[in-house]
């Protein structure tokens, strides 16, 4: 006579949620939506005239130059990037799928990456040195692409999908760059790069379950991505206001960003995680012979 096998509350499979990019009936449609968001935005961008680097960028409300150091706040505020990346790459062990891992040490080198490169590019604001802010940022944007298509989508394809992002995100920029030195400056691509990316992100956010710890890291990421692009607008008015800059506050809010960001990435419960334990939960009242 068989035995039943009752799985108990305890069992992590009777307790964890059962979704996941492979449910079938949610149907294929969030996929075509995804792509579809790709191709239109890539068709209007192409219908937009070239857009040049305006050479007022570079003048920033807070140029003081502080212990010999010109643009001192706007330099040393690229510190809290090198600590987040430092301390995501210790937590590399903690990072729970094993195949979307090589992204997240590439998100956290790519942070790292942005400490020295906007720094250098703070300490003497120029549009050839702006290139190197943007290289390590455009890396950033396209890990974290990746990263939580495999969490919400499918892990193969996130990982599939990781170099051609990141290649994609680093041609905007030399493409940018080259551009700029033939006088005929155009940033619609990495501008494609850097705002598609958060577009997608909360879609998938919205039409894709995931690990609610992580889903609420990203939504304060995203908030102080907001607040720092206003901070980064309104650099003059908020430096009249409080003897602050806007732009500081903008690499401040930016690295805060990127910290929740980190901690969203740890936790990632990723689609064939969820998918094993629904699997290993259906099959839970089984028959064995004896």
């Amino acid at each position: 006579m068989g035995r039943v096998r009752l799985a108990r509350p305890s069992d992590p499979a009777a307790r964890l949620p059962m979704h996941g990019a492979s449910d079938s009936s949610s149907g294929d449609w969030r996929g075509w939506l995804l792509v579809a968001v790709v191709l239109a935005s890539v068709a209007a961008t192409l219908f937009i005239p070239p857009i040049p680097q305006d050479e007022s960028y570079h003048l920033f409300a807070d140029a003081r130059t502080i212990a010999g150091i010109p643009n001192f706040w706007n330099v040393i505020s690229n510190l809290p990037f090198l600590l987040v990346g430092i301390y995501g790459l210790l937590l590399t062990p903690r990072f729970p799928s094993r195949a979307l891992r090589p992204g997240y040490i590439l998100f956290c080198l790519a942070v790292t990456g942005v400490s020295f490169g906007s720094a250098y590019y703070h300490y003497a604001p120029s549009t050839p040195a702006l290139v190197w802010d943007r290289l390590p940022m455009s890396i950033a944007f396209m890990a974290v692409l990746a990263l939580i298509l495999g969490d919400r989508v499918n892990p193969t394809l996130g990982r599939a999908l990781l170099g051609p992002l990141v290649l994609l995100g680093v041609a905007s920029v030399l493409y940018w760059a080259w551009t700029e030195r033939r006088g005929v400056g155009d940033l619609r691509p990495y501008a494609l790069v850097q705002f598609l990316p958060f577009v997608l992100l909360v879609l998938m956010l919205l039409i894709y379950r995931g690990s609610r710890a992580s889903t609420t890291w990203l939504w304060w990421s995203f908030i102080m991505y907001f607040l720092a692009k206003l901070g980064e607008h309104f650099d003059v008015a908020i430096f009249r206001l409080v003897g602050f800059s806007g732009h500081t506050m903008k690499h401040l809010l930016s690295a805060l960003a990127v910290f929740f960001a980190l901690l969203a990435l740890l936790k990632l419960g990723s689609t064939a995680q969820r998918t094993s334990i629904r699997n290993r939960s259906q099959t839970s009242i089984s028959c064995t012979g004896g």
